[in-house]
C-alpha cells in the first residue's frame, strides 16, 4: 500500500495557501495548484482553502474535478458578504464556513483547521499563514519554483534562527504531498494515533 493510500479513520485536511492574485507567480503555478488539488483528492484527503481566488481557487478546482472534497473558510460573515463585499467565488467548494474574522482571523482558523499547510507562490497573506503554521509546529510543504513567497521561505526559515520547523520543500506537487503526509503520519504516531490498514 502506498503512502498516499494509507489513512487513519479521519481524512487528513490539507490547507492550500497561496496568492489570490497570481500575476507575479511562476507561469505554471496555477497548473501546479490544480495538480496539487487533484493529488489531495486522489489520496482521499480534503482540500481546505481560504475560499478565495487565485492559487486556492485552482487547487479547489483540481480537487473537485478529481472527485475530492473541498472546504473553504471565508473571511466574510455571510454568503452575501462573501459575494458582494469580498467578491469571492462560490464554485468548486462543497461547503464554505463564513468566519466573519476578515483575512487575518480567517488565516488563523484556516491553518488551525488543517493537519498540514502547503504553500504555493503567495504574497503577504500567504506569509501570514506560513508563520502561523510554523509557530503552531504544523507540518508545512512549500512548492518551490512557483514564485512569490514560496521561493523565499527557505531563506526566511534559515534567517529566523528558530530551527527548521516541520517544513519540507519540493517542486513536484505529488512528491511534496508525499513528504507532507509523512510528516502528518509521524505526528499522529507520536501522539498515539495509529493508521488503520
Amino acid at each position: 500500500m502506498s503512502k498516499l493510500s494509507q489513512r487513519n479513520h479521519l481524512k487528513y485536511k490539507i490547507a492550500v495557501s497561496g496568492a489570490a492574485e497570481t500575476g507575479h507567480c511562476a507561469i505554471d503555478a496555477v497548473e501546479k495548484a490544480e495538480e496539487l488539488g487533484r493529488e489531495i483528492a486522489r489520496a482521499g484527503m480534503v482540500t481546505v482553502t481560504g475560499a478565495t481566488t487565485g492559487i486556492p481557487y485552482w487547487s479547489a478546482k483540481g480537487a473537485k474535478e478529481a472527485g475530492g472534497i473541498s472546504i473553504g473558510l471565508s473571511p466574510a460573515s455571510s454568503e452575501l458578504a462573501h459575494i458582494k463585499s469580498y467578491k469571492l467565488p462560490m464554485d468548486y467548494m462543497d461547503l464554505i464556513i463564513y468566519t466573519g474574522f476578515d483575512y487575518s482571523g480567517r488565516n488563523l482558523l484556516l491553518t488551525r483547521a488543517a493537519d498540514a499547510v502547503i504553500t504555493i507562490c503567495g504574497r503577504m497573506g500567504t506569509l501570514n499563514e506560513f508563520t502561523i503554521a510554523f509557530e503552531d509546529n504544523k507540518p508545512i510543504g512549500v512548492l518551490t519554483g512557483t514564485g512569490g513567497m514560496a521561493d523565499s521561505l527557505k531563506d526566511i526559515v534559515e534567517k529566523s534562527h528558530r530551527g527548521p520547523g516541520k517544513v519540507v520543500f519540493d517542486s513536484n506537487p505529488k512528491q511534496l504531498l508525499e513528504k507532507v503526509i509523512a510528516l502528518i503520519d509521524k505526528d499522529k504516531e507520536k501522539n498515539g494515533y495509529h493508521k488503520t490498514k
